[in-house]
């Protein structure tokens, strides 16, 4: 048959190629050492750090190095010593005395002089002894072809669209692998899909990304677009997009394709080992991706049906959080009520699943987009490190592709860009170190690629980041130890290839298609099932109830346990609940929620009471985004959440304190909290127009009992405080404010998002104890002051700082501004609470 008859053709080419690559692999390395050696050695700007930061000196250009030869021979030598100490190590008694003979050669050399024919035998030799290492027990490498993003935006969310990507690709197996033979095989070539709207079909012309492999390795997972980029006109159907017609027709050509539809973004797809039973798991306009095994035979991905977009970017570009669904694609789950995006959910030692979150609630929209973690059902996600950096640059931009490292507390993960592709530099994290903001829990596994976005070269930052130069060097790692991984890599950052590499600077490629890149490299082996952690949300769970529970608990220990103190003498009285409302439109400030840069649309859904000793214990709605802030007596925030948390029906989350460190045990520990010694708390609702908080129904009736009759008068020192729409020139200002906010907002206090805020704007990533909101605002000392006899009850002192400490926004939602601005009420599009769990 001619199939039969194609194979081995191309299966002798793919060996011919991969044997041709194999042999000029020490060309290209030869050429990469030496610009090591001029530019990253000792006396290079970033050499300090890197000193400091490297996991092994080994991986360093050291001051004996003066040649390519020097630095190979010295790194092999590291390889064998360390493979003679690990268990079931080898012989490698015939490979140290070919070295010791190969050293003395080297030694002969003139001083900075090497030779290219030397060069090649030690790379020979470390070839021949890193493939001895006995981590490596199995022969067959699972993997996909992949081209690098095609078209739109280059970003870490637009990698992810499916009418961003070129066609081409699948998913293969790299036959013996660690031999000078290798052999590929196209895994998925004659399999057609057993269910679903390509039923019947094979998955090609078209687009692959994220693989995984079953701990049992006898299925996988992946997501596959048709990758469908046509420009649609007036007349396809827009009424479901994020944006128009219209408004798509505003941007450039480089953006027409950015339209949802079933045959233009993602979705998963499963498969048995051998290529049988190809099905589809997920369909829709949604782009769905990034699936992950889990230990009990869920499969956790990312999918943007939660309905939030991207704020920062004016273009159509839906927000992927974290679901789950059964092995055969049914009961799809949300785990993730965020608002921004998630990527690439693993699941570590310990049975938790491990994820990127971008976090930036009333923050710069770069500072942190790294390390979560969560339960496999989705509660209680917590940041563990890198998420309130004191300088972007100083540290990874950005973390993708984490994962457990085997026998471990450690990741694996690549240092990747904003405006990139998931690609960098390999890092290792130790979340078991304190977190001191900056590098404390990070060691760069490849210190010769600088870290995307942070820096202009390694170990020297960027004044302000940028994605120059670029370093899209490393991907997708698969760690095999603490030592040694799999993965992709391209010095040229276009066509990578499967490569081992190790803690000590050596690399050896495994295969590499010159016409294709190469991702997601995993060993085709069963590995260890983590532990399968009991499920406790009223989704998952196998007794569900008929009606599930709206509402959840949430317990705080003791609000003073902080790692950053509250100011002294404070007391905490309430703690204060906010609801934060996705952005779903696709324009960067349309409208312009309130004082500060992307601003997020917010409603406070009530207050609860603290006790003496700092406990908490309430009721709180679920299903939505919700952050915290402690008040004091006056009713006045003192601290302030700067990322969002959330529950699940049935979940009843637990903290220590609030930011607490997390590397202490609890300050009250022995003691029964007060709170708890009682049934939960109800929240106690704030003033009318506080959900959702609009400055005209929370603050306008204030202006109107007290400041607009003086400040309407005519004179030189004063200016409106009235409800009625700004005019300049005799027209509307673009924003739709009011003349009382456009005048009163810059007596308030908020927070920006946008890149570079952090610099320009923030200061912190954080919130300082008792320097934020109303208690930091210009309008708070002119109160305190006694401006002209002004005498505001409580009620309605309590909603100016309540306006204030929610970032001084103007509306509500992101629709319907005029009504909103005339003192309508109108709903946020998604997330929003039903009125069953809204305060009582």
């Amino acid at each position: 048959m001619p199939v039969a008859t194609t194979i081995p053709r191309l299966f002798f080419i793919t060996i011919l190629l991969s044997v041709c690559l194999q042999a000029s692999e020490p060309n290209s390395e030869y050429a990469t050492l030496q610009h090591a050696l001029k530019h990253q050695g000792p006396k290079s700007d970033g050499y300090p750090r890197l000193k400091k930061e490297a996991f092994r000196q080994e991986s360093l250009i050291l001051a004996s190095d003066q040649s390519p030869c020097d630095v190979i021979l010295r790194r092999t030598q590291a390889l064998l010593n360390h493979l003679r100490q690990m268990k079931n190590a080898p012989d490698l008694d015939e490979e140290q005395s070919e070295l010791d003979t190969l050293a003395l050669q080297v030694n002969k050399q003139a001083s900075g002089e090497s030779d290219p024919k030397l060069f090649d035998q030690l790379c020979h030799i470390r070839r021949r002894i890193a493939l001895k290492n006995p981590l490596l027990d199995f022969d067959q490498i699972l993997f996909l072809k992949h081209h690098k993003q095609g078209r739109g935006e280059i970003h870490m969310v637009d990698q992810y669209l499916g009418f961003n990507q070129k066609a081409g690709g699948g998913v293969f197996i790299l036959d013996k692998a660690f031999s000078n033979t290798p052999g590929v095989r196209h895994f998925l070539e004659s399999s057609v899909v057993k269910s679903g709207r390509l039923q019947g079909k094979p998955l090609t012309p078209g687009s692959f990304i994220s693989l995984d492999l079953d701990y049992d390795a006898q299925r996988i997972a992946f997501a596959y677009t048709e990758a469908h980029h046509e420009h649609l006109g007036p007349e396809a159907d827009w009424s479901n997009q994020h944006w128009s017609y219209k408004e798509c027709r505003t941007k450039s050509k480089n953006y027409r394709q950015y339209h949802f539809r079933p045959e233009s973004t993602f979705h998963i797809y499963s498969a048995n080992i051998d290529g049988s039973d190809l099905r589809a798991l997920s369909d829709g306009m949604h782009n769905e991706y990034d699936p992950c095994f889990m230990p009990d035979g869920r499969i956790a991905y990312i999918s943007e049906r939660n309905g939030g977009n991207q704020r920062c970017g004016s273009r159509a570009l839906p927000s992927g959080t974290l679901h789950s669904m059964c092995g055969d694609g049914s009961q799809q789950t949300t785990l993730s009520w965020h608002d921004t995006n998630e990527w690439q959910p693993s699941i570590d030692n310990h049975g938790m699943i491990v994820y990127t979150r971008w976090d930036y609630i009333d923050r710069d929209s770069d500072v942190a987009h790294h390390l979560w973690t969560c339960y496999p059902d989705g509660r209680d996600p917590r940041s563990n490190h890198g998420n309130y950096p004191d300088s972007r640059e100083s540290r990874p931009w950005m973390e993708m592709s984490i994962r457990a490292i085997p026998d471990s507390n450690k990741f694996v993960a690549v240092a990747a860009p904003h405006h990139g592709e998931a690609y960098g530099s390999l890092i290792l994290i130790d979340p078991d170190i304190t977190d001191d903001r900056q590098m404390s829990q990070i060691k760069r596994l490849t210190p010769e690629v600088l870290f995307p976005e942070s820096e202009k070269a390694p170990g020297v930052p960027h004044a302000k980041g940028k994605h120059r130069p670029k370093g899209e060097v490393y991907g997708s790692p698969w760690p095999l130890s603490e030592n040694f991984y799999l993965c992709v890599y391209d010095p040229g950052q276009k066509n990578h290839g499967i490569y081992l590499v190790d803690s000590f600077g050596n690399k050896e490629l495994l295969y590499r298609d010159p016409s294709i890149a190469c991702l997601d490299p995993i060993p085709l082996k069963a590995r260890a099932r983590p532990p399968i952690l009991p499920i406790q949300t009223a989704a998952l769970s196998e007794h569900q109830e008929t009606s599930k529970p709206e509402l959840g608990t949430i317990a705080i220990m003791n609000v003073y346990d902080s790692a950053l103190p509250l100011p002294k003498g404070t007391t905490i009285k309430e703690l204060r609940v906010v609801a934060v409302f996705p952005k779903w439109n696709a324009f960067q400030d349309r409208p312009r929620i309130g004082l500060a840069d992307q601003s997020l649309a917010r409603g406070v859904l009530g207050t609860v009471p603290v006790e003496a000793d700092g406990s908490v214990y309430f009721e709180c709605p679920t299903d939505i985004e919700i952050y915290f802030q402690l008040l004091d007596e006056s009713g006045e925030a003192i601290q302030s959440m700067r990322s969002g948390t959330y529950l699940h029906q049935g979940e009843r989350m637990s903290c220590i304190g609030c930011h607490e460190n997390k590397h202490h045990a609890p300050t009250n520990r022995g003691k029964r909290p007060i709170a708890m010694k009682r049934a939960p708390s109800r929240l106690v609702p704030e003033a009318p127009g506080s959900y959702p908080l609009t400055f005209p129904r929370l603050v306008q009736p204030v202006l109107d009992q007290h400041c607009v009759e003086c400040h309407n008068q005519k004179s030189s020192n004063t200016f409106s405080l009235d409800g009625a729409t700004v005019q300049k020139n005799g027209k509307a200002v673009p924003f739709g404010w009011s003349n009382g906010f456009y005048h009163l907002r810059k007596y308030g206090w908020g927070k920006h998002g946008g890149n570079g805020a952090l610099i320009k704007k923030n200061h912190t990533s954080y919130s300082i104890p008792g320097k934020i909101g109303a208690k930091a605002s210009r309008l708070k000392t002119l109160l305190d002051q006694g401006h002209h006899e002004v005498n505001l009850t409580p009620e309605e002192r309590r909603r100016l700082t309540l306006w204030m400490d929610c970032n001084t926004n103007f509306f509500g939602a992101y629709r319907d501004t005029r009504k909103q601005a005339e003192g309508g009420i109108v709903m946020p599009k998604v997330h929003t609470i039903k009125p069953t769990q809204q305060a009582r």
